[in-house]
């Protein structure tokens, strides 16, 4: 499939991860937004769903095993070069996820993967939709189970 300048957009999925009181973040490893940090994702594949493929790119980038939830935002990701063509068009479908099981370490696709709090997010140069999407899964992960608020 070709990434840049897609003749079509291309579905892709993307995971809040959270651990206790911390959520996952990926430095990205290729464009667009190479050396950002995010959460993790990739490109649903022909056959899959968009459950089976976060769960897929989780395992393959961070060696991190998830329970899967609910869908947390579906946004375009349109990106123009200088002269106004559709670089890259990815809709992305962000769901949350909890840390089940496997051990955190550096996989496919990114450059360094770590968990942090939600004081720590600022000090990331976070991709421009993770922060939104990070601080709405927070918001429907303390209102649907208020009692493990972090």
């Amino acid at each position: 499939m070709q990434r840049q300048y897609p003749s079509t957009p291309i579905p892709s999925v993307g995971a809040i991860v959270l651990k206790n009181d911390k959520i996952l973040l990926v430095l990205r490893g290729q464009e667009p937004s190479r050396g950002k940090w995010s959460i993790p994702g990739g490109i649903v594949e022909p056959g899959e769903t968009i459950r089976e493929a976060v769960r897929r790119e989780v395992l393959e980038e961070c060696g991190v095993e998830i329970e899967v939830g609910d869908v947390v935002e579906v946004l375009d990701a349109i990106i123009r070069d200088q002269d106004g063509r559709v670089q890259y068009h990815y809709i992305l479908i962000d769901l949350l996820a909890t840390h089940v099981g496997g051990k955190l370490r550096v996989g496919s696709d990114i450059d360094d993967a770590r968990w942090v709090t939600e004081e720590e997010l600022p000090g990331f140069d976070v991709t421009k939709g993770a922060l939104p999407v990070i601080r709405k899964a927070l918001r429907k992960r303390n209102l649907d189970f208020p009692t493990q608020r972090s």
